[in-house]
């Protein structure tokens, strides 16, 4: 499996990838490319924290990641991630559901339908 890698939007990183941030906006990518998703999530919101205020739509440039993503994050860590299962990436039924595919018939006209 090929891991993006994502570029960072931050205006610092944009203008100048000779600057330090730039580094460190992507060796933080790279780290993030090689996690699950809830570690993805739980890594960004607390360095959102360490931020502070207008940390989440900082890291959000930094590593593509949505807003209310890391703000989730954010409410999991302190919350001591007690809601979140320690077995399972994902909730009892999260995912994409399974797609079945019917031929439904028109007349002369076939089409698949995804239900």
């Amino acid at each position: 499996m090929t891991n993006i890698i994502h570029k960072c939007q931050c205006a610092a990183c944009l203008a100048d990838k000779n600057r330090k941030e730039w580094k460190i906006h992507h060796q933080m990518n790279v780290l993030l490319s090689r996690l699950d998703e809830q570690q993805r999530r739980w890594y960004v919101a607390l360095e959102s924290k360490k931020i502070g205020h207008g940390g989440d739509v900082e890291l959000s440039e930094i590593t593509g990641m949505d807003v209310e993503t890391i703000r989730r994050g954010r409410y999991e860590l302190n919350d001591d991630l007690a809601s979140r299962s320690s077995e399972r990436v994902r909730d009892e039924g999260g995912g994409q559901p399974t797609v079945e595919k019917r031929l439904i018939d028109h007349g002369d006209i076939r089409e698949f339908n995804e239900g």
